[in-house]
């Protein structure tokens, strides 16, 4: 898989040895009774799990080195907790746990404060989330968290949502070679009152100027509100052409303003 030397906190990755699973099911049993070797063992042989795990987060601006040990703690904390009792594959267990890992990682480093009640909030929701992941391998509701804590469905929402982080409206979320979709392109405009700014005489005139496609596009989009994948069902066509006129009228209409 990674054929190619990648030097992260002075390991060659293209080095890295694997372990097979009837191998690290003997480990594992072995290292729950104590083998300090067959612990470091496993650790070795599973850092090609967490070298896939974190690149998946790729397009933050985060030291892969970083990121690698953080994902190395996670995958130790998987390996000193797996119950070998249970009929589970280890990988399954231990790849919810790295990218827990990271993602706490990533939220104790976000450049947006929250306050404290709120972040302990966050963090115990997030603990129970974890507990019932590890011990039911699905993952739990809102309602069921907030239950399980004692607290108000809404808040244990708010909160979780508060460290979560943050996007770019300009990230891409499709690229077709040609065009991309960008966050941004996925939002609604809500304002469909007589005091929108598609009831401005100005620019109905400029719509009135623009090709049929364009100007159904537009109206749908910021009129009626709909997103560009449910405008692109409706008229037949792919999102990403109506993300390229829906740009293209928009440019018309600046020029035309």
């Amino acid at each position: 898989m990674y054929n190619h030397k990648v030097e992260i906190c002075g390991v060659n990755t293209s080095e890295l040895p694997s372990i097979k699973d009837e191998e690290k099911r003997a480990l594992l049993i072995a290292a729950r009774a104590g083998d300090k070797t067959a612990r470091q063992r496993l650790i070795v042989g599973n850092l090609r799990l967490v070298l896939s795990i974190i690149q998946r987060f790729s397009s933050r601006k985060e030291s892969f080195d970083d990121l690698f040990q953080v994902g190395c703690v996670g995958l130790i904390k998987a390996i000193d907790n797996f119950n070998t009792e249970f009929d589970v594959k280890f990988s399954t267990y231990a790849v919810p746990m790295i990218i827990g890992e990271v993602r706490r990682y990533l939220r104790d480093n976000n450049p947006i404060r929250v306050s404290r009640s709120m972040r302990d909030l966050a963090y115990r929701s997030l603990g129970v989330r974890e507990e019932i992941l590890r011990r039911e391998n699905r993952e739990p509701s809102t309602e069921e968290i907030a239950e399980r804590l004692g607290e108000d469905r809404f808040a244990v929402g708010r909160a979780m949502e508060a460290i979560a982080q943050p996007v770019s409206l300009y990230e891409s979320v499709y690229n077709d070679g040609d065009d991309s979709v960008y966050v941004i392109d996925q939002l609604r405009d809500l304002d469909t009152s007589e005091e929108g700014w598609i009831e401005d005489i100005s620019l109905r005139e400029a719509l009135g100027r623009l090709g049929e496609r364009e100007r159904l596009i537009i109206t749908r989009r910021f009129y009626a509100g709909r997103t560009q994948m449910e405008i692109a069902e409706e008229i037949g066509i792919s999102q990403a052409q109506v993300s390229r006129l829906e740009k293209s009228a928009i440019e018309k209409i600046r020029k035309d303003l």
